[in-house]
């Protein structure tokens, strides 16, 4: 596959809440303009949420997610992902919606059911600005994300018809197994492009030797037919990609993944967690993808095919 690096950023997600960060998107405009930044900064990719525009909540109803795609879609040629995330507080058949209506070029896929820990956030924000964001974030110590087998079986055969293919986040080695389960059943097709995760607390974390881990799994099982790509949470993001970056890998940061640009200083923006990247990337003597790379890296059907 292309040594080219694809840069994926990732704009606004459901794990951060609106109090945390004033440059956090929020509004269909917000999420819109910022995802333009990064993919003029240098994103191949932009992965997308919605948002209630008034509270900040997690919303993946078709009308929240509209008027963010035809924006982008007008005005870049990045490739768009959407989530089938949703939050976890979300049914399977609430966090499918968006993909399955607007059939984008990707969209993620979390490869299990797992625990997945916002509270101790709580331990660095005191102060909210909305009644939902505490117990949200409290609740998340009895929550678990659900996606069983059922579950992931019926987002990929939903969107088996549309062209859809899907950045595969894992979170952990069994997620490489269950993914590796899916392809033998050839109810998913390579390339693949896995996105391994670091730092989530129920998932791995995010020392060198976990990044190395989850990398010599993934070359075991699926030899030359995928794409690796990392993130790493909160202050691991750019370390975790510096790493990658040296083992062939691809990257994503973004707002949903860490709201920071270096100790104790928030990110001004999606692009600048984009530009710094960037730079690591280019320091090293690589070059970005741009979109059209991506696609053909990623063998996507194209930017023209999301019905919005």
């Amino acid at each position: 596959m292309s040594r080219k690096t694809i840069i994926t950023c990732a704009v606004t997600g459901s794990i951060h809440t609106p109090s945390m960060s004033p440059h956090l998107p929020v509004t269909a405009q917000d999420i819109a303009d910022s995802a333009i930044e990064a993919a003029d900064a240098g994103a191949a990719i932009v992965h997308l949420h919605a948002r209630n525009p008034v509270t900040g909540k997690p919303d993946q109803r078709l009308e929240a997610f509209a008027p963010i795609l035809s924006v982008v879609k007008q005005r870049s040629g990045v490739v768009i992902n959407l989530t089938t995330g949703g939050a976890p507080t979300m049914s399977v058949e609430e966090r499918l919606q968006p993909a399955a209506h607007f059939k984008p070029e990707i969209a993620s896929l979390n490869m299990g059911s797992m625990n997945f820990g916002l509270y101790p956030m709580l331990n660095r924000f005191k102060t909210f600005k909305h009644d939902w964001e505490r117990p949200y974030l409290e609740g998340s110590n009895d929550r678990v994300f659900k996606n069983t087998f059922k579950d992931i079986e019926y987002i990929l055969r939903t969107c088996a018809g549309n062209g859809t293919r899907f950045e595969i986040e894992c979170y952990d080695i069994g997620h490489l197994y269950t993914l590796a389960h899916f392809l033998d059943r050839r109810i998913v097709e390579p390339p693949l492009f896995v996105q391994s995760v670091f730092g989530i607390l129920g998932g791995i974390g995010p020392h060198p030797e976990d990044v190395a881990y989850m990398k010599r799994t993934a070359d075991r099982l699926f030899g030359r037919d995928y794409a690796w790509s990392v993130l790493g949470v909160g202050r691991h993001q750019l370390s975790i990609a510096a790493m990658a970056a040296t083992m062939g890998g691809n990257v994503r940061v973004g707002l949903e993944d860490s709201l920071w640009a270096g100790k104790g200083r928030l990110a001004s923006s999606n692009a600048e967690q984009v530009r710094l990247v960037r730079q690591i990337i280019e320091g090293l003597g690589l070059d970005i993808a741009s979109p059209d790379e991506a696609r053909d890296t990623l063998k996507l059907k194209g930017g023209g095919k999301l019905e919005v």
